[in-house]
């Protein structure tokens, strides 16, 4: 029943809502509003007083947000053009990656990063089957170009990083997990910089340099808790 519930509640909804913010709106703006999951984490973690809210968490929430805005938008307002549905849609997927984080933790302490992970995206993908039959897609009309899109989003953009992500949760919190997935829209930016050859922006170096501090500021507060602990 745990799997159940993390794979259509949790794998299935993170994927899906995303996809659906982007549908109705870009990329962009699903990206900010799923990145809104570290906020929602903590307020979780405070309100069942698992933790008090300090400001060194002020700061890193701040790091996020500002980061992956200027690494999205390049400090322009105008791409932020935010239909209402993919706003519901990418709030949904903020909160879908807030339980998706949450939820995880206690199954890593039964079963294996792996397991976890492989029957999340099967339990996930039957759920679906019955909405969207994938046998009813005509895939002799998708061209090879289609077809290796699709291997590389199944591959690396979905297998790999829900796997690296579960298998984080071993050694960090899901607090600092979340933030530390702050780095997916730095990568993309970067890899758009020198794949597609896109300009890289005065906000967008501002941007990385909000990812960068909040990294510093993860690893300087945990290099003083490890010298702190007897």
């Amino acid at each position: 029943m745990l799997f159940v519930i993390f794979g259509l509640v949790g794998m299935l909804s993170v994927q899906y809502t995303y996809m659906a913010s982007i549908q109705h709106g870009n990329a962009a703006v699903a990206t900010l509003l799923q990145y809104l999951a570290p906020v929602m984490i903590i307020i979780y973690l405070i309100l069942r007083k698992q933790m008090t809210f300090t400001r060194k968490d002020l700061l890193t929430v701040l790091l996020a947000l500002v980061g992956c805005f200027f690494l999205l938008t390049n400090g322009s307002v105008s791409r932020i053009s935010v239909p209402p549905a993919a706003m519901v849609w990418g709030i949904l997927s903020g909160i879908a990656l807030a339980f998706y984080t949450l939820y995880a933790v206690p199954l890593l302490k039964q079963y294996d990063s792996l397991v976890i992970v492989g029957w999340a995206m099967i339990i996930g993908g039957l759920g679906l089957s019955l909405i969207h039959p994938p046998w009813q897609i005509d895939f002799k009309s998708l061209s090879m170009e289609t077809y290796l899109y699709l291997i590389c989003l199944i591959l690396f953009g979905t297998m790999i990083a829900f796997w690296f992500y579960i298998e984080s949760l071993q050694s960090l919190s899901p607090k600092e997990t979340s933030l530390l997935s702050s780095l997916e829209p730095l990568a993309a930016v970067i890899t758009t910089v020198f794949w597609l050859k896109e300009p890289f922006g005065f906000y967008q170096w501002l941007g990385t340099a909000c990812i960068i501090g909040l990294i510093l500021v993860m690893a300087l507060a945990s290099n003083k808790k490890s010298v702190d602990q007897p």
